[in-house]
């Protein structure tokens, strides 16, 4: 579990302690399963969607969507107060489980480039992080997050804290998929 609090220090922004163990928990899981290493995940690109040349990695990506929606739940709960409630550990619990699922749905190429494996074509991260997040005891308001994060989301509502993390990593991954360039 060492090698989780080293790839994720912001694990120790949750101040509950069961969830913090759940989500670190998650983490472990899903590194267990995964052809990733924590090594993989500071050097492949944070998204397949984007090009070979992209150079941001997922770890870059995943703990930068994590500082903007702390600073961003904090920004509403001083605005807002109780008209729209943020709980802070759900939110940065959610931020660091949205994308724990590509774990399962990436493998390496024969170069070690990061590619869609057969398990991503069939699930996405979304569905395949709930399911490793349940198996760990993650409360459902955490696995909301992780379910509705990504577009499977737009069909449903969601909570404030979804919203928050929903909109953290789309703002941190749009411009590099549709950046327009003047």
């Amino acid at each position: 579990m060492e090698n989780v609090f080293e790839l994720w220090p912001e694990l120790d922004w949750i101040t509950n302690d069961e969830l913090r163990e759940k989500t670190a928990k998650t983490w472990q899981l899903a590194l267990q399963r995964s052809v990733l290493s924590a090594d993989d995940l500071n050097r492949i690109p944070f998204t397949l969607l984007c090009g070979p040349d992209l150079k941001v990695s997922f770890m870059a990506h995943k703990r930068a969507v994590v500082h903007i929606v702390r600073d961003a739940g904090r920004k509403v709960g001083e605005f807002f107060k109780e008209e729209l409630p943020v709980n802070m550990d759900v939110l940065i619990a959610g931020a660091i489980l949205a994308d724990v699922g590509k774990l399962l749905e990436y493998v390496l190429d024969e170069n070690g480039s990061a590619v869609q494996g057969d398990y991503g074509k069939y699930l996405r991260h979304p569905f395949s992080g709930v399911a490793l997040a349940e198996e760990c005891g993650v409360p459902p308001e955490v696995c909301h997050i992780i379910a509705t994060h990504a577009g499977e989301g737009d069909m449903v509502k969601r909570t404030t804290e979804a919203y928050l993390v929903h909109h953290a990593d789309f703002m941190t991954f749009l411009p590099f998929k549709n950046r327009l360039e003047i």
